[in-house]
């Protein structure tokens, strides 16, 4: 039975509705720790996105990012991070997903290293899908998960699975259904708070801990804030110091520049940093947004061999491996093509030789985001990476510059890229308005990171004046006539009932506000959000 009124105690009202087994997450003594981490430092994470925002306003006004003058002393100087446990050593294949059911399972049980449960970009953050995913997460830790479809296939955990590592929400992400002192909960503290309640001790006692992956950093102050969270947990749980363990996802263009300061910032918990791809590329969009000589070509054509890519994975390897952490690579987003071997033969080919170019160039890891990828990703690592990791790897004393990390690729912005970025920003805007955060589109796994380049790529050619490779000029005009005309097609490819059922028009609407008008929307999923329950 579900209860729709407000529930309201000392730990906070909830407004969304309270569903069968709730219960096990929302215990009074889970929410009163969400509260506290709320009361203790909600007013930092008001004051670190108003940074963002003066940051923003700087860079608009010319100002360039670059290394921290004020922190030289400690990029030159010697410091590791603490040890990493030893189920973490070794990394080589991490799959993703969001924390639904039947996702927990497969990956869990994938062949893969690590699986990264997501409460962030592939999960649409329903009411029900946050507490469910936790409901999950309890159940995958005590190793009770199972699933029965309805066609009767029945899903349960092999006896060798993935390491568990979760991603909360971002710091600019809220939880509409959960205010304490009149004020909406970031969704970080309520993903981060209810996992480590709930499983400390279970982990504990599997010889396993509670490991999480921090998304969006802009600069080491999140990271500093992050570090006084974990540090206050661990004593209000009264667990050991360093028990939190995390890999922290560089996918800003600014965190970029602050690699040594993250992971000094977190040198207690951290064990890597991550090579978060998609992310990264929708950041430099925004981030430099006014920079007439930052704009990039079709989403296809920059890739990590695009100098910008290469030289910010690079640079990762260099600074993680002198400090003993790990450089995890990128994600693979193709998902098998089944109707079309040629094809799927040449998708596959390029996600062997990505990951071939991560092993060689020394990264201790890779991201992959379907099942079917693992054994890819696995026999390259194994041929290239014989050792758990490449800690051991002499450096190779690589520098780069500022310029080499903002330097926009060559290429052009053709009519089939913009109809693509139309296309995908629409589609996934409507699959995740339906509670759906993470889907295929035309043969990759499209998940809020790379649906904002798409949107923010038809921002940017438009309010840039952009020319298409034919001459024309990328306008309101021309967007006018393009979305109609992908609409239509997305109807002709699904039909009409499964167009009619699905939120294809609203998705369509939100789409244009978010490309149509002259300030940069900072995230998507901040105007989808409203949208859903």
């Amino acid at each position: 039975m579900t209860q729709h009124t407000p529930q309201a105690s000392a730990n906070g009202t909830l407004s969304g509705p309270v569903s069968a087994g709730f219960e096990r997450i929302l215990t009074p003594e889970a929410m009163a720790f969400v509260a506290a981490l709320t009361r203790e430092f909600a007013a930092d994470v008001t004051r670190l996105l108003a940074a963002r925002e003066v940051r923003q306003h700087a860079l608009d006004a010319g100002n360039k990012p670059d290394f921290l003058k004020e922190t030289e002393s400690l990029r030159a100087s010697d410091w590791r991070v603490a040890p990493i446990p030893a189920d973490l050593s070794n990394r080589r294949v991490e799959i993703t997903g969001p924390t639904e059911r039947k996702m927990i399972i497969n990956a869990l049980n994938s062949g893969a290293n690590v699986f990264m449960a997501d409460c962030e970009d592939s999960l649409c953050p329903s009411w029900d899908n946050v507490i469910g995913g936790q409901i999950n997460l309890a159940d995958a830790v005590r190793r009770t998960i199972a699933l029965t479809s309805p066609e009767g296939k029945h899903y349960t955990l092999n006896a060798q699975t993935a390491v568990l590592i979760v991603r909360p929400r971002g710091w600019h992400l809220y939880e509409k259904h959960w205010q304490v002192d009149g004020a909406s909960v970031p969704g970080a503290f309520v993903d981060f708070g209810l996992y480590l309640f709930h499983n400390h001790a279970e982990l504990r006692a599997r010889g396993t801990g509670p490991y999480f992956y921090l998304p969006k950093l802009e600069n080491h102050l999140e990271a500093r804030l992050w570090c006084r969270v974990f540090q206050y947990a661990e004593r209000y749980l009264k667990l050991n110091s360093g028990t939190i363990k995390c890999t922290v996802l560089i996918e800003t263009i600014l965190a970029a520049f602050e690699m040594d300061e993250i992971l000094y910032e977190l040198r207690d918990y951290i064990v890597g940093l991550n090579c978060g791809r998609w992310d990264y590329i929708f950041s430099y969009i925004k981030k430099l947004q006014s920079d007439p000589t930052c704009v990039l070509p079709d989403r296809l054509q920059v890739t990590m061999t695009a100098h910008f890519l290469r030289s910010y994975s690079l640079l990762l390897i260099e600074t993680c491996h002198r400090r003993g952490a790990f450089a995890m690579g990128g994600m693979a987003a193709q998902i098998p093509i089944k109707n079309d071997p040629a094809a799927n033969d040449a998708a596959l080919a390029k996600v062997r030789a990505d990951k071939e170019r991560e092993a060689t160039d020394g990264h201790d890891g890779t991201w992959v985001a379907h099942p079917a990828l693992v054994p890819i990703a696995r026999e390259v690592f194994d041929r290239l990476m014989p050792t758990p990791n490449n800690l051991a790897r002499p450096l190779t004393g690589a520098t780069f510059t500022a310029h080499d990390l903002l330097q926009a690729p060559p290429g052009q912005i053709t009519e089939v890229g913009l109809r693509n970025n139309i296309s995908v920003g629409i589609q996934y805007l409507a699959a995740w308005l339906g509670g759906n955060g993470c889907v295929p589109i035309n043969n990759l796994m499209e998940d809020a990171a790379t649906a904002e380049i798409s949107r923010a790529q038809v921002w940017q050619w438009l309010h840039k004046n952009c020319a298409l490779s034919d001459g024309r000029v990328v306008t309101r005009a021309l967007l006018g006539v393009l979305v109609p005309e992908e609409l239509a097609r997305i109807e002709a490819n699904v039909g009409r009932m499964v167009y009619a059922k699905g939120n294809y028009v609203r998705a369509a609407e939100l789409f244009n506000k978010l490309t149509l008008e002259p300030v940069f929307a900072s995230f998507l999923t901040l105007s989808a959000y409203r949208e859903i329950n």
